[in-house]
């Protein structure tokens, strides 16, 4: 989709992430329309209104994430986090909806939309959860058609999409000199190629259809059957690394190592600008201002992310930032001192202050920006290349948007480019979009998935003296018993397909019960025998619904005084190869499904 009012000079950047709401917490606007409005009105009034910017980043962030947990607009104002991911996705629907209507001129009903909602890989359960709960909530679809919904993991999507491409599809790093750093002579065919590159991305994005070839596109001509690579996808907030291997001839994708990755994207820059403007005008300096003068603070990092953009490695001369008028006229009333004066006490050699208002960056200041994130993400790869299962991957794909940076294309290249040739998508901004389009089309296409943690429950088992601990001895109806036993579902790192499923029986424990509740423990490692072992948490639960399947009631009327309760058997089966977690339940005696759901939310 064309969005309104994109940088000027940036050719068609995917839409930010920033919600704009009124006063009173009606949805206002969305993306480059909620930057701009919020720059246009009266400072007095913005401050009232509520922004929020880059919000999905504080969803991986939160360790304990429920429905409750909320979010901090620009202006200090909280809004719960749910609500205002709801806002974006209703936004979202309403334009995709009108932008069929538009090309097709049929109305598409609600339920002929399968709707397909991208997640970094790295995100937990409840993250996932969320993001549908929040598609409820927007009105996506409807809670009793899950299925109409589709989670995709942001690398998978990638994954899917470039197992298409064709070779004039892709830039290919090896292909070019390794220069050194300082080289600027020799960085030219760098960047030249480079602006072919976003000169053809900028044709491509003119045209709006992309046509998908059928089979398998020609650069795996070169990758035998069993071929595998890596998937690095370098978003705004998140890296998300994803090794596959092509299973031949069906061309369905197997995951070797579960997914990696951390919160090392290009905001890590912005925040990297802003801990720098902290260091020079002092950071409860900086909060004041952000909190009085917000839509003035919004403007300020618009300019250094359109200067961040422009950063290359073979670049030479300074970048100019411009200060807005606010922010120089409130440091001299806060401080005391002109802005110049505070630049030259901060003895920050490599930023200057030039006489039209403008922050002068040298090109060492920018290369320092960007140093630690970029560092983070080549580290990153870089462990996941010595695990056993990854050793001798030879391809590596760098998608999202910061893998347009010329800036992580040469670190990449610099280090890891001996071993790997490393490929990028010339629409590499677009790569997840298509590829999430291309699962929903069809989401069999990753047939394994490796799980990212252990999850199982705690039962009782016989105490065997001698191997459990004696704190851990219940005694019940004259019966020895060991408890917080974990009864594993799956392992970490364990290869799951598609259907496979884990099936345990659980018996209600007293007559009439209505509902079994069975909690979920989670942790990184296997090696563990008890829920109580530290490393080990809570991180959700299934209910089964005994009340719907009708037999409470029959099993509590029995003559034979609940001897049919007794043998009650709820048979639950779960599921761990897809995107998210399923399960569902049956009464083994009554054949009857039992309504089961599982929870990572309300923790």
């Amino acid at each position: 989709i064309r969005w309104e009012g994109g940088d000027p000079g940036v050719a068609n950047q995917k839409s930010p992430t920033c919600l704009l709401l009124t006063p009173d917490l009606r949805f206002h606007s969305f993306g480059f329309a909620a930057r701009d409005s919020y720059h246009d009105l009266d400072p007095e009034e913005a401050r009232h209104w509520l922004y929020f910017d880059k919000f999905k980043m504080k969803i991986h962030s939160t360790s304990d994430l429920t429905m409750e947990t909320e979010l901090e607009s620009v202006n200090g104002r909280r809004v719960r986090a749910i609500e205002v991911f709801a806002h974006a996705l209703r936004f979202f629907r309403e334009h995709a909806l009108k932008e069929v209507k538009d090309q097709s001129s049929s109305v598409l009903e609600g339920n002929e939309v399968r709707w397909v909602i991208t997640v970094p890989a790295v995100w937990r359960q409840p993250a996932k959860q969320f993001m549908r709960e929040a598609a409820y909530l927007a009105g996506l679809v409807t809670p009793d058609s899950p299925e109409q919904l589709l989670i995709a993991l942001e690398p998978e999507a990638a994954s899917i999409y470039c197992r298409k491409l064709r070779l004039h599809q892709v830039i290919d790093l090896s292909q070019r000199p390794v220069t050194n750093v300082l080289d600027v002579e020799g960085s030219r065919p760098f960047d030249s190629s480079f602006r072919q590159a976003r000169e053809q991305l900028r044709r491509a994005r003119h045209s709006r259809t992309f046509l998908v070839e059928s089979g398998t596109g020609e650069l795996w001509s070169e990758m035998q059957t069993g071929d595998r690579y890596i998937v690095a996808d370098c978003g705004g907030g998140t890296v998300d690394l994803t090794v596959h291997q092509i299973e031949q001839p069906q061309g369905t994708l197997k995951e070797l190592y579960k997914a990696s990755g951390g919160p090392y994207g290009a905001v890590g820059v912005d925040l990297a600008f802003e801990a720098m403007l902290c260091q020079i005008f002092g950071a409860d300096f900086i909060e004041s201002f952000k909190a009085k003068r917000p839509a003035a603070w919004v403007d300020l990092t618009i300019a250094f992310e359109a200067r961040k953009r422009t950063a290359a490695p073979g670049r030479a001369n300074s970048l100019n930032i411009s200060l807005p008028f606010s922010f120089i006229d409130f440091y001299k009333r806060h401080r005391g001192q002109s802005v110049e004066t505070a630049l030259r006490k901060s003895n920050m050699n490599f930023i200057k202050w030039s006489s039209q208002g403008m922050l002068r960056l040298s090109a060492e200041a920018m290369h320092e920006l960007f140093q630690p994130t970029i560092n983070n993400i080549i580290k990153h790869i870089e462990n996941l290349v010595q695990k056993e299962e990854v050793k001798g991957v030879h391809f590596l794909f760098l998608v999202g948007g910061f893998a347009e940076s010329p800036m992580l294309q040469r670190a990449a290249q610099n280090a890891l480019g001996r071993n790997c040739r490393i490929i990028i998508p010339h629409d590499v901004g677009l790569t997840i979009l298509k590829g999430a389009v291309l699962f929903g089309l069809d989401p069999t296409v990753v047939r394994v998935r490796r799980c990212p943690l252990t999850y199982g429950v705690g039962v009782l088992n016989r105490f065997v003296e001698g191997r459990h601990p004696r704190d851990k001895l219940l005694i019940k109806d004259g019966r020895e018993w060991c408890t917080d036993i974990l009864d594993r579902f799956v392992s970490v790192d364990q290869s799951v397909a598609l259907g496979e499923v884990v099936r345990r029986s659980y018996t209600p424990a007293r007559m009439g019960q209505r509902k079994i509740i069975i909690n979920i423990y989670c942790s990184d490692t296997d090696d563990i025998t008890y829920i109580t072992e530290p490393g080990v948490r809570k991180c959700g639960a299934i209910t089964l619904d005994l009340l719907e399947s009708g037999a409470v009631a029959a099993s509590a009327g029995d003559n034979d005084k609940g001897s049919a309760f007794e043998r009650r058997e709820i048979r639950t089966t779960m599921q761990f190869g897809d995107t998210e977690i399923k399960v569902t339940a049956v009464d083994v005696a009554t054949g009857q499904l039992v309504r089961a759901s599982i929870d990572f939310l309300s923790n």
